[in-house]
Order: structure tokens, then sequence, then C-alpha cells
């Protein structure tokens, strides 16, 4: 975590400037990062540890019905990359969650923000896999210096707690 720390902060600073921008916070990963993604988008809608606003944020992960239709009648490495076409806006920030392995349809999902001027922060961990070289000068790579996956989810955990805490100090004080 401390050679996260400078990243993590930036980051926040990042989502912040977004959110101050009117713009919002759009989530995706897949299995136990896709739990970490749906966490970091209820923290912002609800309420991280303190009652606040609820701020914009939309996890893809979340509606089963589209995502299996869109695995169903196209490919699974479009699910997150279609719905980013039809909900994600230019100034949105993209939450891609992945530890590490090459997952097609995170993949996607960057080209996608990418086209529609959305940037990324990318939450990887071992080598960035085939995720780090699809990230642009803008963009933000916090990636975990690990192969275990469960050790990369474990701090992309507590990432997300920082990023949440950081977020509501900078917007809203104390």
């Amino acid at each position: 975590m401390n050679s996260l720390g400078e990243l993590i902060e930036f980051a926040s600073q990042r989502l912040v400037a977004t959110l101050l921008n009117d713009k919002k916070i759009i989530t995706c990963g897949n299995g136990r990062s896709a739990a970490i993604a749906q966490f970091l988008s209820s923290a912002m809608l609800n309420q991280y540890e303190r009652d606040r606003p609820s701020l914009p944020a939309i996890a893809l992960t979340t509606d089963t019905t589209t995502i299996t239709a869109i695995a169903n009648d196209y490919h699974f490495e479009d699910i997150f990359a279609k719905q980013l076409r039809a909900l994600g806006q230019s100034g949105d920030i993209l939450v891609a969650y992945t530890d590490g392995h090459n997952s097609a349809n995170i993949a996607k999902a960057i080209a996608t923000a990418h086209d529609k001027d959305i940037t990324v922060i990318a939450l990887t961990g071992n080598n960035g896999g085939m995720i780090a070289p699809l990230l642009n000068e803008i963009d933000i790579e916090i990636r975990v210096p690990s192969d275990a996956s469960a050790h990369i989810q474990e701090v992309h955990t507590l990432v997300t707690h920082c990023l949440c805490d950081l977020i509501d100090h900078q917007l809203f004080g104390g």
C-alpha cells in the first residue's frame, strides 16, 4: 500500500473532479472484482461512512438480464462495452477492476471509454496483463505488485475504501 499512496490520492482527485463537473463514475469487473466494483458504486450512491448526498455512479455488473442478453446475442467480451456505449458520456470516468488476467471484456470497455472521451482508472495486478498497454497518458493504473488473485483483490478492496474516504473528505470535509 505504501507504494500506491500517491496513485490513490491522484485517482481520488480525478474522481472528485469528475463528480464536481456533474459527471458520473462507472464501474466494472469480473467475479470477485465485480463485487468490489459494485461496492464503489454503492458507496457513492448511498454512503461510505457518513450520511451525505448521493453521488452519481453506475456498476455495469449488476443487471444480469442485460449482461446475459448481451453475452448471448453478441459476445461475452461486449457485456461492459455495450452498456458503456449507451450509458457513458464524455467526461465520465470508468473504474475497471481486474486482477491482472487477460479480461477481454475489460479491455473492450477501456477501448469504448477512450472512444467516448471517458477517462479510465484501472485497478490491476500482476504485470497489468492486457490492460496496462491499453491505457493512455490521462488514464491511471493502480497496479498491485502481486500475482496472487486473492491478494490483489484484498488490496483492491482496501484501495477502494481509501478512494471512498478521500472522495468524502474532499467533497464534504471532515
